[in-house]
């Protein structure tokens, strides 16, 4: 078997999302770093301690599983105060951590009740409270909001980084949800094949990929494909079908395959009769159109480049499918992958 690597480095107090796909290694490197799965080389470091040996029990990390994991027979007051019974300590400190950690997650009023007497939400709530009443140096949330709706998982979302940022407390999320990293996350390590792909703040992950696969994955992407060539008006990316898109800026690697990367939010989509003076244009007709509220999507098919996805902010649809259309962007709005070298 291949040995996988996976560094990646968190810093104190932020909140930090492991994104990949299925099979990506996510919930390995979780268990890895939980003390649930033995490492077989490397070392696992938690602020300055080195945790590689050390029991999952005493790595004081607090982790909410997908499934909430809460015990039946308990109640909420009973399932926040059991990590604090176990390390032994006294009642009435026990007492005064459960008022605390249940007034941060707003559950006041419902400490005696089962966990089959709540709303899924609530249940969540009651597992946060659990890995934080023991004040840990490390949270970790896996697949945390998967098992929500959309709604809720915005709410939930949104209350957790209200914790996290009023705790401080470092916090590792192991997620497959792009929108969920992008809008929670100070950092993500984006994971394939147990490789880190890139990591870096959700705008550079956006804005700037490290390869194909990160600018993929991370949100809708256009991806025209050729080879870096120097024109007199400047550098433009040849398509191997003939088509020569402009370049912002100068690349020093002429002759070398890349990946042009325009997201659908810097096309612009106008009426093939208004097609910009000031600006390269390409044919296109559009193939489907999708209202999304104050966001229409368009899918396009433009010959020169192949099919394209264009999100324009029409408060109505402008085009229809079978419309003729110019689609255009400003060459600072791409963003060029440049292949590895092999």
């Amino acid at each position: 078997m291949r040995r996988r690597r996976c560094r990646c480095h968190g810093a104190e107090g932020e909140f930090l999302s492991i994104l990949g796909p299925s099979g990506s290694s996510k919930s390995t490197l979780l268990g890895l770093v939980a003390g649930l799965i033995q490492p077989t080389g490397g070392r696992i470091v938690i602020g300055s301690r080195d945790v590689t040996h050390v029991p999952p029990g005493q790595r004081d990390i607090g982790l909410v599983f997908q499934s909430y994991a809460l015990f039946p027979n308990m109640t909420v007051a009973g399932n926040i105060a059991f990590p604090l019974a176990v390390r032994g300590i006294s009642r009435r400190d026990i007492k005064d951590r459960v008022e605390w950690a249940t007034e941060l997650v707003r559950l006041n009023g419902l400490e005696n009740r089962k966990p089959s007497q709540l709303s899924g939400g609530q249940q969540q709530r009651v597992a946060i409270a659990r890995a934080l009443v023991f004040g840990p140096k490390l949270l970790l949330l896996d697949e945390l909001l998967a098992a929500l709706d959309r709604k809720l998982r915005e709410e939930v979302g949104l209350e957790l980084r209200r914790l996290q940022g009023t705790l401080g407390v470092t916090t590792v999320l192991v997620t497959h949800d792009q929108d969920e990293a992008i809008s929670m996350s100070d950092r993500i390590a984006v994971l394939a094949q147990g490789v880190i792909q890139q990591l870096g703040s959700p705008a550079e992950l956006f804005r700037q990929p490290a390869n194909r696969f990160v600018a993929g994955f991370l949100g809708a992407a256009n991806l025209f494909h050729g080879i870096i060539a120097r024109e007199s008006n400047g550098a433009v990316l040849a398509l191997d079908g003939g088509t020569r898109l402009p370049l912002a800026g100068d690349y020093p690697s002429p002759g070398r395959r890349a990946s042009m990367l325009v997201r659908p939010e810097r096309i612009y989509l106008q009426p093939a009769t208004e097609a910009p003076a000031n600006r390269f244009c390409i044919d296109c007709h559009v193939a489907d159109v999708v209202y999304q509220g104050e966001i229409v999507r368009y899918a396009v098919e433009a010959p020169p480049v192949g099919p394209v996805i264009a999100s324009c902010q029409h408060v109505v649809p402008r085009f229809s499918p079978g419309d003729r259309a110019c689609l255009s962007w400003r060459p600072e709005d791409a963003w060029l992958i440049q292949d590895k070298e092999e």
